[in-house]
């Protein structure tokens, strides 16, 4: 425990002074290939980083945060677009930006640049905190469950993995955004997600309920661009075709990042033969609506198209994502870990 702690300082120094440099002096020069070009070792450095965390918790949430995430900012920022464009005076609010998935909602209180963190009015708990607090005690009761698991059944097993999966990951944003909403008081933040339970399609879930921070960073790096370039060749109707495919299949490898450094074993592909699958999927929805729905004939009711959504992905999800993990023993390390860290904490009080 001690040595994986000492791994995440010095995670977090060599983080913010390959931040500094890109906040310092990658900034100042001309967006485009040249400041790309001087951002790149900071993104080699931070995909590499995380490797150096062996815990499955705080593992995968840095390669999430810093491999991914932060990565795709810089991209962004090398050619001065996305949240780290224009970089604000106060090198806190870029460290933020880069590495906390947060979005100002539109209609909140503006931050204005330059600003100072940490102005506000009366203290109170933000809300992320007791979100988080929230999720981990829904976390604890699914841990402690695990220790009964020999007299569950396989597809029950499935289902718990399936709100572990999506408690966890609403717990790491929160926890992520947390930063950012006590260094900016009086600004109200955008949801992580917006009741992915009540999807009416493969598309409604992937771009408008479903980790929606990934989802926008997805949408400016990868689909965007591509549906720019597409327009031009195959006409506007049908450039969103390649865009989402070429997205899914990027979520794909990431996917495949995160699960190589939980694993760590040579990579089978089948989380990233998920996405490539979903990808093929939404385009056939998008292709149908164009030709049926958008011409009325034919509408299928939400009623049956959003449960037909959901039942795909967690059978596809059950297929190709979540027996890798259990062959490869993920869940019993999982509840090592969580054991140890009880254990841990019992013994420092």
């Amino acid at each position: 425990m001690e040595g994986e702690l000492n791994n995440l300082i010095k995670l977090w120094v060599l983080t913010t002074f390959s931040l500094s440099y890109s906040y310092h002096i990658s900034a100042k020069i001309s967006k485009g290939f040249p400041r790309l070009v001087s951002i790149f070792p900071v993104i080699f450095l931070l995909s590499i980083l995380p490797f150096n965390i062996h815990g499955f918790h705080l593992g995968a949430a840095h390669v999430f945060v810093l491999s991914w995430m932060a990565n795709f900012k810089l991209l962004l920022f090398a050619f001065d677009r996305g949240p780290l464009s224009p970089p604000p005076e106060n090198f806190i609010l870029f460290i933020l930006a880069a590495c906390s998935p947060f979005k100002i909602k539109e209609n909140s209180v503006k931050v204005l640049k330059g600003e100072t963190p940490f102005q506000g009015n009366e203290p109170r708990v933000p809300s992320l905190i007791l979100e988080a607090v929230n999720k981990a005690s829904l976390l604890t009761l699914l841990f402690y469950s695990y220790n009964f698991k020999h007299y569950f059944h396989k597809h029950v097993l499935l289902i718990l993995y399936f709100f572990h999966t999506y408690l966890s990951i609403q717990f790491l944003l929160a926890v992520a955004a947390i930063p950012a909403q006590i260094c900016l008081p009086g600004v109200e933040l955008e949801p992580q997600f917006n009741e992915p339970v009540r999807a009416t399609s493969l598309q409604d879930f992937w771009g408008r309920r479903w980790n929606l921070r990934v989802s926008e960073a997805l949408r400016l790096t990868i689909y965007s661009p591509i549906k720019t370039i597409s327009s031009r060749v195959i006409g506007s109707r049908w450039a969103s075709l390649p865009a989402v495919f070429a997205t899914f299949v990027t979520s794909g490898f990431m996917h495949e990042l995160i699960y190589y450094h939980i694993i760590r074993k040579k990579p089978t592909w089948e989380i990233t033969w998920f996405f490539v699958l979903q990808g093929v999927l939404v385009d056939i929805e998008i292709f149908l609506k164009k030709k049926l729905v958008a011409t009325e004939k034919f509408r299928l009711h939400e009623a049956i198209s959003g449960p037909l959504a959901l039942a795909n992905i967690a059978l596809t999800a059950g297929w190709l994502s979540y027996t890798q993990l259990l062959r490869n023993g993920v869940d019993e390390k999982v509840i090592k870990e969580f054991n140890a860290i009880v254990e841990f904490f019992k013994r420092s009080t």
